[in-house]
């Protein structure tokens, strides 16, 4: 079994609970769920989704980066919405982050999110 290493950068938000960043085995990284929160002030950057899905891929990026990856290695994401009525919206942004080949994806609708956070993320991504 490959060792597992966690990540941790100062370029995403810091964690406020007992989990990491994300995790590297050998081969994977897997983020956390990152909300939409500035690292840079720990809170929420805006109440507009798009904004809010602009950062949290932001996020995802700067853990992958940490990792050794980057974000055209994510094989799966997860998002998470508090309304589907944001879909399309968070389409709009999601599609510039991954406009040459996007990963496999699921969409959820939550009844609540963090921080009351409009979306979150989640990836899985393969190493280089």
């Amino acid at each position: 079994m490959s060792e597992i290493k966690t990540i941790n950068t100062s370029k995403a938000p810091a964690v406020f609970g007992p989990f990491s960043q994300g995790v590297k085995t050998e081969s994977l990284v897997f983020t956390t769920g990152q909300l939409p929160i500035d690292p840079a002030t720990g809170k929420i950057v805006s109440d507009d989704v798009q904004e809010q899905t602009r950062q949290v891929l932001l996020n995802i990026k700067a853990i992958l980066e940490e990792a050794g990856c980057s974000l055209d290695r994510i094989l799966k994401a997860t998002v998470f919405l508090t309304s589907m009525d944001d879909f399309t919206k968070v389409n709009e942004v999601y599609a510039g982050f991954f406009s040459d080949k996007p990963p496999a994806r699921s969409c959820v609708e939550v009844s609540g999110l963090a921080l009351g956070a409009k979306v979150e993320i989640e990836a899985i991504a393969l190493l280089p």
